[in-house]
């Protein structure tokens, strides 16, 4: 963590969205650059190449001195390690005539300096691994003078949709195919023919409001919250339930994930604002239990998840249950923690710092200045 704040390089950073392109650039884990606006121009193949030179152009007009990379964030389905951009991107229809176009390349030749892309979820997840929750987390621990330091985190982003990435031991989990995290298409608590997605994003929540209410109106999730709330009108039990159930989907898939993950729990993104809403029946179903075929059930998952957003909770799970083996067998009183437990955290930076800090970091370890 020190050495990226002590690094002087200069990253060249992008949110590509299809509406905007968002530019900036990154050094010591800062912005220094005011971010800048252009549009997408996401239906034009010509227009929207010519106005990322022109966004990263600007940008390097600003700085003290010549940047080492350029890092950002960009759609997919893509060749993330090589930067080539499929063609049957929904937001970006300029590449649908391409077999795929090599971005990075493209960008490359353009600039005489590296170009790394990664998608959004994995950006986000190695921005809150390197400069968000898990730093925090470790500093509180470092602090008490607890002897423990984790390593390992799950990113998750909600919002249009429902993204995520992977971090072990400070490096990104790729896969074989840059598919690792594409947690978006795992089966959904709320109807298994479903992929969670069609639950876990705004579209979901609107769906489930409205056949909750039998509303025709299409309330956005701020407003469903604000009805939750009493604070606007509309269908109030309709609305708490459809935040309860949107818990539950969501506890679900962490679910899945930690079973095979075992690590820590960060979620950022909008939708995060109505957290008191679905915290309680995620956190529910995370603790809650499944059931065997012949009619018992078992934890389901083996840890005990904590919130970390609850202070009560946080002191819970720093200290869990250490004590002292000592046998005539062995000579040695041993010090042992038999509580397994992990955690859950709503992002303190925000998912935009997140994804811009997590391209900093990818393009500050490709160029294997921090090893």
């Amino acid at each position: 963590m020190n050495n990226y704040l002590e690094d002087s390089r200069i990253i060249l950073t992008l949110d590509a969205g299809g509406t905007n392109f968002v530019f900036s650039a990154i050094k010591n884990g800062d912005l220094i650059v005011a971010p800048m606006i252009l549009n997408a121009c996401s239906d034009n193949l010509d227009k929207c190449l010519n106005n990322l030179v022109i966004g990263f152009s600007n940008v390097i007009e600003l700085l003290p001195y010549a940047p080492s990379a350029i890092s950002f964030a960009f759609p997919g389905p893509a060749d993330y390690p090589n930067g080539i951009i499929s063609n049957d991107l929904p937001n970006f229809p300029a590449f649908k005539n391409l077999i795929g176009f090599p971005l990075a390349t493209y960008l490359e030749e353009k600039f005489q300096i590296p170009v790394y892309i990664n998608n959004d979820g994995n950006l986000y997840a190695l921005g809150e691994a390197m400069f968000g929750f898990l730093p925090s987390i470790n500093n509180v621990l470092r602090s008490k003078g607890i002897n423990k330091e984790y390593n390992n985190l799950l990113g998750l982003t909600l919002g249009t949709g429902f993204g995520g990435g992977i971090v072990i031991n400070s490096r990104l989990l790729h896969g074989e195919n840059s598919c690792a995290a594409e947690i978006y298409s795992l089966r959904s608590y709320e109807n298994a023919e479903w992929f969670v997605e069609e639950t876990l994003s705004i579209r979901g929540i609107q769906r489930i409001y409205r056949k909750l209410a039998n509303e025709t109106r299409n309330f956005n999730p701020y407003q469903i919250f604000k009805i939750a709330q009493g604070e606007l009108d509309g269908n109030k039990n309709a609305a708490i339930e459809t935040y309860s159930l949107f818990g539950k989907v969501l506890g679900d898939a962490i679910a899945n994930c930690i079973s095979i993950l075992d690590c820590l729990v960060v979620i950022g993104g909008g939708i995060i604002g109505a957290s008191e809403l679905f915290m309680p029946s995620l956190m529910g179903h995370l603790n809650g239990t499944i059931e065997s075929s012949s009619d018992t059930s078992i934890k389901r998952i083996p840890q005990k998840i904590y919130n970390l957003n609850d202070e009560i909770e946080v002191e819970k799970f720093l200290y869990g249950n250490e004590v002292v083996l000592e046998s005539s067998y062995y000579s040695n009183k041993i010090n042992y923690d038999n509580h397994r437990r992990l955690g859950i955290a709503l992002s303190k930076i925000g998912a935009s710092e997140a994804i811009a800090k997590g391209a900093y970091a990818y393009a500050i370890q490709k160029l294997e200045l921090i090893k």
